[in-house]
Order: structure tokens, then sequence, then C-alpha cells
């Protein structure tokens, strides 16, 4: 590294050598006669200026990149907080390598993966590509193959690189060495799985869930609770501050209307409310009666104003209408693993649209249509309603002020709106609004729609019970608990597991399965909910991946190896890489980082679902070839423990344990 920086302080002191002489020479024209402004050494002064100012910023940005690694390994010494990731490592020695070779290349394409095949070396620079194109740009002709043989030239190899060489047009394969593996194997025991070195600690608001007051929760709303809750742990275990926020539907005319039938029909509305399931049916009356009836209509419009002033019988009535709601959303999130959610209703913001239009209309974004009161963003074509023509206020004013709210009051460096992708043009609207009256920056703030597609039936359609009613989300958790102990009693778990473990392996297959196959999806996708396919104890299901898991548990129990002897053994006993599967598997476990690190960016939770699986096979054909505990065969008895192995089993476990945190799954030690 510092060979580097000398070579570019060497070579920016000699161009500084060079522009003092011929400056000097300039003057000497000068005085002689007038120059042509068009002269050579005019020309060949300017060009120089301008490389040596590129220098000298690739220098200070080099520079500034070493300190910056410093401060960072310095702090990770302290804490032991980030997990080594190979790839960042990599990533490393190949950005200064690359600024090595092309000193004058600014910004050149630093790509590193892990090899798809052991053929391919462990990891690949593809770098020469990309770089290659950069420089044709810039009028030199370099193939790719001469680029990656100038990199190679400059990579200094290290306790991380065994050897790198060059395969076709310009890859470069890298081998890592196996002693390094076994270290960061090591780690993960003595240490724990941790998140690789992220940026600095983000303040983050996750929108999530968000259900109707006086409504059931229904299948509708299962993807937004699982991905929520799943990309929070992830934000939270990378070290971020995580606020999960529930934006309940808890405002509006619905509200006059449900109150005004109540009065009707349910005496006792001041001093309690219905169970959720009464009032969803209530709600529904009440929705007729709206509309055909007209004296009603007008009474529930009445209400609206009355709870809008909160005057105290209505405002009572409403709120224990929400407390009632309440409880019941409670219970599913109790079910579902889910804690510390924040009720943030529309009611919450009703006091802030006020300024909200005050600050808008102040700065000239809105403009009158109708009456109306619009706000044009840089989107598209449909604007923005901020006030209606009544001067009531919309959707879009709550959520301008819900926005507004979130980056300057609550000061959020990320807002992820955990949304159905039909939203996705009315959510790029409010940002852009936001962005434009300058609430946030998104150089600075990430304000962005964490889109999803829809739950379909096995008929390729929405998801509905055989009435074609909307599937509640309580009758969808009851029915996989009923499967999930009938696979286990298919299995006959139920006559080697005691009542407390049967229960535990219950709802660890129940809601890990419904979990997993909602996350193993891309999310921008629809995917096909079926019990069926869920529940297959082959393929990747949850169902394969928890039996795996309790697999590589009991393997140290059969070898009597609790868990201080594997702390001990981890910190004095070398794992051993030597056989082909067991270096694989290694391999895989120490990528975990780096999955982590991808998924940080694209938030995108089926690699992490894929990862794990393919943990799981690789486990597996370490398991088939390797023996870890060895027995007599007449007599059972164990008469060799390998405890390299049995090491590289609870390193296993222990990245599997993590990636079904993430993912909001319980495994149990025993199924």
């Amino acid at each position: 590294m510092s060979e580097i920086v000398t070579k570019y302080t060497e070579r920016a002191a000699k161009q500084e050598a060079e522009i003092a002489q011929l400056k000097q020479e300039i003057c000497q024209l000068q005085n002689g006669e007038v120059m042509d402004e068009n002269d050579d050494s005019s020309s060949e002064l300017n060009q120089l200026r301008i490389e040596n100012q590129k220098l000298k910023y690739r220098l200070a940005h080099l520079l500034r990149s070493i300190e910056e690694e410093q401060k960072q390994s310095a702090t990770t010494a302290g804490n032991d907080t980030a997990m080594t990731s190979i790839t960042q490592q990599l990533e490393g020695v190949f950005a200064y390598a690359i600024m090595a070779a092309f000193p004058d290349l600014v910004d050149p394409t630093v790509a590193v993966e892990a090899s798809k095949s052991d053929r391919f070396g462990d990891y690949q620079c593809n770098s020469a590509m990309a770089i290659a194109q950069q420089l044709r740009a810039l009028g030199r002709k370099i193939s790719p193959n001469e680029i990656a043989q100038a990199i190679v030239q400059n990579v200094q190899l290290n306790d991380v690189i065994e050897k790198v060489e060059i395969a076709g047009p310009g890859f470069i394969n890298v081998h890592i060495r196996r002693p390094f593996v076994s270290t960061v194997i090591s780690d993960i025991l003595t240490k724990g799985v941790r998140p690789p070195k992220t940026d600095r600690k983000k303040r983050v608001i996750i929108d999530m869930s968000s259900p109707n007051i006086a409504k059931e929760m229904h299948v509708g709303h299962l993807r937004s609770t699982i991905i929520g809750e799943s990309i929070a742990r992830l934000l939270q275990f990378a070290g971020h501050d995580v606020q999960k926020v529930s934006h309940f539907g808890d405002w509006g005319t619905q509200f006059g209307m449900l109150i005004a039938h109540l009065q009707d029909r349910f005496p006792n509305y001041l001093t309690e409310s219905p169970p959720i399931s009464d009032l969803q049916a209530f709600y529904k009356e009440s929705k007729v009666r709206f509309d055909e009836e007209p004296e009603f209509k007008k009474r529930a419009y009445s209400l609206v104003v009355r709870l809008q002033a909160k005057e105290p019988d209505i405002y009572k009535a409403w709120q224990l209408i929400c407390d009632i709601s309440y409880r019941a959303f409670d219970e599913i999130y109790d079910r579902l693993g889910i804690k510390d959610l924040v009720p943030y209703g529309e009611s919450f913001y009703q006091d802030m649209m006020v300024e909200t239009v005050q600050d808008l209309e102040s700065k000239g974004f809105l403009e009158l249509d109708e009456g109306r009161k619009i706000m044009f963003t840089d989107t598209g074509t449909v604007p923005l309603t901020i006030v209606k023509s009544d001067g009531g206020f919309t959707y879009d004013t709550s959520d301008m002020a819900c926005l507004k709210f979130r980056t300057l009051t609550e000061k959020a460096d990320w807002v992820l709106y955990v949304v159905e992708a039909g939203q996705s043009v009315h959510l790029e609207n409010i940002y852009a609004g936001g962005r434009m009256v300058g609430w946030y920056d998104p150089a600075r703030v990430r304000v962005e729609h964490i889109k999803f597609g829809v739950v379909l039936g096995e008929d390729k359609k929405k998801f509905k019970t055989r009435s074609g009613d909307t599937v509640r989300l309580a009758d969808l958790l009851n029915e996989g608990m009923k499967r999930s102990l009938d696979k286990l009693q298919e299995k006959e778990r139920d006559k080697v597991l005691t009542t407390e473990e049967l229960e535990a392996a219950q709802r660890s297959v129940a809601y890990g399965c419904v979990k997993y196959a909602d996350l193993c999806h891309n999310r921008i996708n629809d995917y096909v909910f079926s019990f069926d396919k869920m529940l297959d104890d082959k393929g990747n299901t949850a169902v394969y991946l928890l039996y795996a898991y309790t697999r590589i548990k009991s393997i140290a129990r059969l070898a009597k190896v609790d868990d201080a002897a594997v702390l001990q053994a981890a910190a004095t006993t070398p794992i051993d890489l030597t056989h082909p599967k067991e270096w694989k598997l290694a391999k895989c476990l120490s990528r975990f980082p780096e999955i982590v690190a991808r998924i940080l960016n694209d938030m995108l939770m089926h690699t992490l679902c894929e990862y794990l699986y393919e943990l799981t096979t690789t486990f597996t054909e370490f398991y088939d070839a390797c023996y870890c505990v060895e027995k007599d065969r007449k007599t059972g008895e164990i008469v060799k423990v390998n405890m390299s192995r049995i090491l590289l089993c609870e390193a296993a476990a222990a990245v599997m344990a993590k990636g079904f945190y993430i993912l909001g799954i319980d495994p149990v030690s025993r199924m």
C-alpha cells in the first residue's frame, strides 16, 4: 500500500518539476517575443497542470481511504463486532492493484465475487472487461487480457491470497489460503456470527404491516409483516438503529359510519367495543347504510366532524374501537414473533397536516384546480391532491405529513416503506414531493419503496377462501399449526419427543414454513401459497432446513461434546480443511458476511434463503463423506471423535441459527 502512495507522490513531484521548467521556458520566450496563444509549450503546460491536479486528487483520495480503513480496522480490532468478509478483503487488494496499474483512471470498476466452480479458483476478479471499456472511452485501446496482466503484476499476496491466475479473455482467478479460512471458522465459534464491516450506524424507520382498525388482519397483510420484520432484523444485526412503524388506517369517514351504526345496534358503545370479528361485520353493515340511507350518511358525516374535534364521547368510542383492534393485532404479532412495532396510525399525523399544507403553500408548490389544491411532482402527470374542494385532507396529505415527520423530526437516514407493488406510483409521487420541497436530500437520506407482489392461490388468482372472502390471517396460521402437527405425527416424532418439545417443533414448523415460503421468493414477484409445497421435507423449504439444523445439533450430543468443550476446542484446535468437502463447507460458511452485505444493498431476502439452502446441501455432502464420530460396530461405543469436524458442524449450526433469526424463524434442537 505504501508503495502505491510513494508512486503517486513521486509522479506528482516529477510533474511539479516539469511544470516549473516549462514556466521558466515560457517566461524566457515572453521576454524575447510575443507568444502565440496556440504555442505548443503553453498547451503542454496546461495539459501537465490538468494531469497534476488529477494525480493530486487521486493521491488525496487514496490517503483518505487508507485513513478510513485504519480507523475501521482499529475499531473492529477493539470490539470484534465485524466478521471477516473475504470479498471485502479482496476488493481492497484489487482496488489498490488497479490504482497502481492505472493511476490516471478515475473510479475504476472493482468486481470481485465467489467462483461458481472450483475450476475457476475460489473467487474471481472480473474487472478487466469493464476497465477496457473505460479506457476505450479515453481513447486507449488495451485488451482485457493485457489489463488483467497489469493488475496481477500489482497484486500483493498476503495471508488471504495463495495465488492468482488469468483465465480466458481476462478473468482473474483467486485461490484463498486454507489456514486463513480455518481462522474465519474458528472466529465464528469463539466470537460469534457477526455482520461484515458496514458504514456508520444509521437511523432507520421501516413502515410495515399497517392493517386497518376495526378490521381483522388478512392474508394481504402477511407479506408486509413478514418481509418488514426480516429486514428490520437484518438491519439490527448490522448495527443500525431501527424503528418499526405500523401505519394503521385509523381515521376518516369510515369511523363516522361505524360509530353511527354502533349507536343504533350496540348501545354500550361508550363503555365497551364489540370483538374484532363483530366490528368487521358492523363495518360492512354501516357501509351499506351509508350508501343507501341519506339520513344515516348525514349523521355519519356529523360524527366525523365531532371526532376530528375530539368531542369526549365520540373520541372515547373511537379509542375503544382502536384498543380492541390493537389487542387482536397483537395476538397475530405474538404468534409471528414480532415485537416493538410502534402503532403510528393516520390519526397521529392529523395535527401535522395543517402545517404541512402551509409549508407547501408558502414555498409555491400548490396550485388551484377546480377548488382543490394540488401539487405536481417530477415523476409523472398525476398530481397529488393536498386539499379537497371541501377543505378536507386526503391520503396524499397524510402521507406527505408522514414523510416530513420521518425525515425532519425523526431525522431518519433511511425510510423504508414495505408496501405492495401496486402502490408504487403513489409512493414515488410522495417521495418526489418531499424531495422537491427539500425535506430530504437523496444523496444523504435513503427513502425507498420495498415493493412486493401479491399472494396467489393455487389457481394463480388472489388467495381467497372457497366462498370468495379474503383469508383471515388467524385462520391461515391455525391451519399451519394443524398441518405441521400432522406432518410431525406422520414422521412419528410424537413418539420420541416430550409434549413440550413436540409443541415447540409444531410452532417452529408451522410459522417457519409460512415465513420461509414468502421470503424464499423474490419479493417483487407474486407467489403461490401452498401448504403442501411449503411443508415438503425435500427441496428449498423451511422444513428441510429445520430438519437439517436439528440433525447438525445432534452430532455434538452424540459425541458427548457440550458448548464449553466446543468453545475450548475452537480456541486451541486448528480446523483441518484437507478433505475437498471440508474445504467446500468452510468456504460456504465464510461467505455469510458477503451475503449480508449484498442484502443490505438491495433488501432482497430470498438471497439469504438461497444461501441457507446451499449451506444445508453443502453440509449434507460433507456429512456423507466425512465421519465426525466413529463407533465400534459391535459394541456401539464411540472410538473416535474428529474434533475438527465437530467444530465445522457447530459453525454450520451457528451460521444457520443466525440466518433463521434474521428470517424470523425459531429453530429447535430436537425435532
